[in-house]
Order: structure tokens, then sequence, then C-alpha cells
């Protein structure tokens, strides 16, 4: 390897330890398990036509392998995603998620802790390659008085910077996927490589969760059976009421903890409101649940991951959950106003990201109000 291929892999390993979904924690032992494990997930992945030649590859993942493909292949061709060595290869880590992500706020607070890191910047979680170490992290967080959620990551994009050494590889922690959930994934986490803000990570997120929804619909009308389609607009309805439910949550919290930091209550009082709203929530959350359940379309255990979200939800949960979603509307309403053309939209997303970041968020909640008509 030359000089020069020495450097750009330390500068890789240097983001992927920085990244969502894989932020090293503090201490050189951690740094070199992240950059250690990120190089055995980079070990284990062989190209597609390995895979789909070889016989031993059962009939049901080499199936799953050639929809990635095609998936992969509309990413580029309909949604102007890059075109690169990423999602060209697959490995199999024989464990549930990539990563476990450890997200943590104060007691009587919605800002989550920000850990920062050289050429990433700061983020609001930290990603461990073993669940063991995470649920270790999340126990010395709350010895320290945080609320903690812990959760696994299925996937993390190293925004490029790997695509020389073989790009992001499709991995067995998402490839079973319903069709309409590997197709988001994977323009999500390509989107990542299209635009990312050092310090922004709700800018970032929503970004990419607004490609992935606008191109999840486009592929699903394009190649989805009905069958399908039905199904993922019932799991889709499901998610939007929860969004909902978490925002008014939110929103009730942010009231009392603001009360709290104004001095208009004391701390008792406001663990009290906190209960009473936490409680509303769960039994909203009930409802829903019952009404989901009686459809007919699901059962119990299909509601599973949901159920233990609604019990474990906690300041951390609803933070992190944040991140993701507050900023989508905003991305939505510019891709209305590009006239639905990629292009267009990303040379827009550019202009945003290239703001200080007080103006890229005025600019966005513009956008909304813009597009309403208000």
């Amino acid at each position: 390897m030359s000089v020069g291929g020495v450097r750009r892999l330390w500068v890789a390993l240097a983001v992927v330890a920085t990244l969502p979904g894989l932020v090293a924690c503090s201490g050189a032992s951690y740094y070199w398990q992240s950059m250690t494990g990120h190089l055995a997930l980079m070990h284990a992945a062989r190209p597609l036509d390995d895979w789909l030649q070889a016989p031993e590859t059962d009939a049901a993942l080499k199936r799953r392998l050639e929809l990635a493909q095609r998936i992969r292949a509309f990413a580029v061709s309909e949604l102007k995603l890059p075109d690169n060595a990423s999602y060209r290869r697959y490995a199999d880590l024989g464990r549930s998620a990539v990563v476990w992500n450890v997200v943590a706020a104060p007691e009587l607070s919605l800002k989550p802790r920000e850990w920062c890191f050289p050429v990433a910047g700061c983020v609001p979680y930290r990603g461990f390659f073993s669940e063991a170490q995470a649920n270790t992290e999340a126990q010395a967080l709350q010895r320290e008085g945080l609320e903690v959620s812990v959760y696994g990551v299925p996937a993390y994009s190293t925004l490029g910077w790997m695509n020389w050494a073989g790009g992001d590889p499709l991995l067995s922690t998402f490839i079973a996927q319903p069709e309409a959930e590997l197709a988001r994934l994977i323009f999500h986490e390509l989107a990542h490589q299209l635009v990312y803000v050092t310090d922004d990570s709700s800018f970032n997120e929503a970004f990419a969760t607004a490609v992935e929804r606008q191109g999840g619909r486009l592929w699903l009308l394009r190649h989805g059976a009905t069958a399908e389609l039905q199904r993922d607009a019932a799991t889709q309805d499901r998610r939007q009421a929860l969004r909902a439910l978490a925002q008014s949550t939110r929103e009730r919290l942010k009231q009392i903890y603001a009360d709290h930091a104004a001095g208009r209550a004391d701390a008792q009082a406001a663990r009290q409101a906190k209960a009473v709203v936490m409680t509303q929530m769960r039994r909203d959350y009930q409802q829903l649940r019952d009404a989901w359940l009686a459809r007919g379309d699901l059962n119990a255990a299909a509601l599973a991951g949901y159920d233990r979200w609604a019990q474990r939800a906690n300041n951390a949960s609803l933070a992190s959950l944040a991140t993701y979603e507050d900023q989508v509307p905003a991305f939505e309403a510019l891709f209305t106003r590009s006239g639905g053309d990629w292009g267009r939209f990303y040379d827009a997303v550019r202009a945003l990201a290239a703001l200080p970041k007080a103006q890229r968020q005025q600019a966005l909640g513009t956008t909304v109000k813009e597009t309403k008509g208000g």
C-alpha cells in the first residue's frame, strides 16, 4: 500500500469511529476496537457475484441479494444517488445489529448529550460493536443520573470515505427486511454520502429520512405488488401514529422542563408532571395498539418492537426520535418545491448545508410555511 493509501486508510477510519451508529468513546482502547470492528466487517464482505454463484448460498438469500441489486440500480437511475462501490458486496455478521447506539438525556431535559470528534463533529449518541459494551456504557451514564436508551442499528454509513476499499456492504442485519424497508434503508444510507453537515445530526438524518420516504414510495409505485403496497401503507400509518404520539408527548414535556428551568416549578413538581405525561402517553399507545389489533391484519407479536419502545420511553428515546423526525416535513416541502426533481432537490439541500446552522434552521422553517401557504 502506498503512503497515500495508508494516510487515506487512517483518515477513513477516523471518520468511521465518529459516524452515526459508530461513534468512538474516549480512550485509545475503544478507538482501536472501533477500527478493528469496522475492518472485520469489511473483511467479511464479498462481492455479490461471489455469493450469487456459490452453490452453498441459500436460495432465499440469493433472491434478496438480487432484489438489493435492483434497488441499488434504481437508486442511481431514478433517485440520482451516488453510483459507487457501496452496496455491491455482502457480509454475514451473525448478529442482530451491526452496532448498538447509546443515547442519554438529563432527567428534566429533552436535549441529548453530545460527543464531539474530529472530522465528523458532534453527534448525540455513541455506538458500539458489542451490545454488552453498549449496556456497560448505558449503566455508567445512568449512574450519572441520566436517562438512557440503547438500540440496535442495522446499518451505518461511512459517507463514501470507504468506497475506495469496497464501500459500505449489504449486511445480514437488514437484508431480510421487507422489500420496502430494504429499499428505504439503502436510499437513506446513500443519501448520507450525498450531503452530510458536520455538527448537525438533525439536518443529516431528516434529509436522509426524507429521501428514503420519497424514494421508497416511488420504488413501491414502480415495482411493488398490490399486497406489498397495502402492507406497507398499513405499516406507515402505524408509524405515523406513533410519531404523532411521540411529538405530542415531547411538546408537553418541553413545557414542563421549560417551567422548571425558568424557576416556575421546582424539581419535584416537574417530576410529578412528567410522570402524568408519560402515563398518559402509554395509555394513548395502548388505545392505538388495541385499534391496530382490532383491524385484524397483524398479531401481537408484530407489535413487540412498538411495545418495547412505549414501555421504555424516556427523555433519551424521545430525543433520539426527534433527531430523525422533526425536520423531515421541511425536507419533504423542499422536495415538493423542487417539483419532484431529485437534482434540483439535492442542489437546494446543498445550498442549505452551506449556511450557518441558525440560518439553515430558519430557512427550513420558512420552507414549510411557504409550501403550506402560511
